[in-house]
């Protein structure tokens, strides 16, 4: 296979696999390979069955590496999952030198004492965040360096996750001989593909509401100010459709994507409301519409309840974004609107070139988002494998690809 300026991205969900490969020899990344498997062996983003899980990872990349005649050989990777936690903290150097510059490496010591709560054992750094420096006071400021001052403090914003939920991750996809670029928090990707610097300015949450979880990130000022994860997703709304009406997980599944809606339109009286049917399970249109309806406006409720004020509509003028699988539903905006009292609409991928028009879906944010955060923050990795796991995993990969 031929060997370019290539970047991967392997978006890890709980219903699908996405492996998208990316020229960024221009400009803009071009899209030159997509693969997409259905997963298996995880469950609400983590990995539950670790050889389940690598094959549809394995499918999934090999799929990519078809279409595109490259090969993955390194990619960025999601992290989604209740396990993830976050917090904001304040960090302060002194600039003792004698021309009181601020320069990279204060911003480097800054960074470090903001992470000043030693991370637990069984927890793993994913990101230190920036959100915005002050020098002698003078806040607000995005990039310090060159300014003179006797003090430089920090706002960051710090997001760890499981160490056990990581290093499952980690297997699956390292096993196959990839290594990671980085680990990177599902909504900060997400984030890279749906939302405009506007919003970020003046303020906006953003939830993926994805297959197992709905993640959420909330944007001020042009940083990150708050982010969670919400164990409940696609997943609950079939699951309650196959509960409620008495089917099999997968008829409530395709049910449930073909005719489902939040804001439906009955033609006639209620009592006479069309009936449906899939391969002799037949129900009520009204019915299927009501159990989702019911579930949509819990995960919209969670949504602002997620929020550390609940004044939400001074935190995020410009409203909720939502992307992910399940924002397909058709009505979600328009219920959004109704329920929160606050602009609403719906998050979709564009600017893509190459082979991405199938990408131009919500259900594909965190993939495209996660390439578009690669291609950003390239030589920047936050996460670091253990010394030891590192060079044997990259002896593994150097085998492999030697007798590939």
């Amino acid at each position: 296979m031929k060997k370019r300026n290539i970047l991967a991205s392997i978006d890890v969900g709980t219903t699908k696999i996405c492996t998208i490969l990316a020229d960024i020899s221009d400009a803009a990344p071009r899209i030159v390979g997509v693969g997409i498997s259905p997963s298996k062996g995880l469950h609400k983003g983590l990995v539950v069955n670790i050889n389940e899980a690598k094959e549809s990872i394995r499918d999934s990349v090999r799929k990519a590496e078809q279409t595109s005649n490259y090969r993955v050989e390194s990619a960025y990777v999601g992290v989604t999952g209740r396990h993830v936690s976050s917090n904001n903290n304040h960090g302060v150097v002194a600039i003792t030198r004698n021309d009181r510059v601020v320069r990279p490496d204060d911003l480097k010591r800054v960074l470090t004492t903001a992470q000043s709560l030693k991370t637990p054992a069984d927890r793993k750094l994913l990101h230190i965040i920036p959100r915005h420096y002050a020098v002698d006071g003078q806040a607000g400021i995005k990039n310090p360096v060159g300014m003179h001052g006797f003090r430089l403090d920090v706002e960051t914003h710090v997001i760890t996750a499981a160490v056990t939920s990581i290093q499952n991750l980690v297997k699956c996809i390292r096993s196959l001989g990839i290594e990671i670029e980085d680990l990177v928090l599902e909504p900060l990707a997400s984030s890279e593909a749906v939302l405009s610097e506007d919003e970020r300015q003046v303020g906006v949450i953003m939830a993926d509401v994805g297959g197992g979880t709905t993640d959420v990130a909330i944007f001020r000022e042009g940083s990150i100010w708050h982010t969670s994860i919400l164990p409940v997703a696609g997943y609950q709304l079939t699951r309650d459709v196959a509960i409620g009406l008495g089917l099999p997980f997968e008829i409530a599944e395709e049910m449930k994507k073909k005719y489902g809606s939040v804001m439906p339109v009955y033609e006639g009286k209620e009592d006479t409301a069309p009936a449906i049917s899939k391969d002799g399970h037949g129900v009520s249109y009204q019915d299927l519409c009501e159990i989702i309806r019911a579930r949509v406006e819990e995960i919209l409720k969670l949504i602002v309840l997620e929020m550390p004020s609940s004044s939400y509509e001074e935190i995020a003028p410009s409203g909720l974004v939502l992307t992910g699988g399940s924002s397909n539903l058709a009505g979600m905006a328009t219920l959004g609107r109704e329920l929160l009292d606050m602009p609403v609409r719906v998050g979709i991928p564009g600017n893509l070139y190459g082979i991405g028009d199938m990408l131009q879906d919500p259900a594909y944010a965190t993939s495209v988002g996660l390439l578009l955060w690669g291609n950003k923050h390239q030589g920047k990795k936050q996460w670091k494998p253990g010394r030891f796991a590192g060079a044997i995993f990259r002896l593994a990969s150097q085998l492999k690809n030697l007798f590939r």
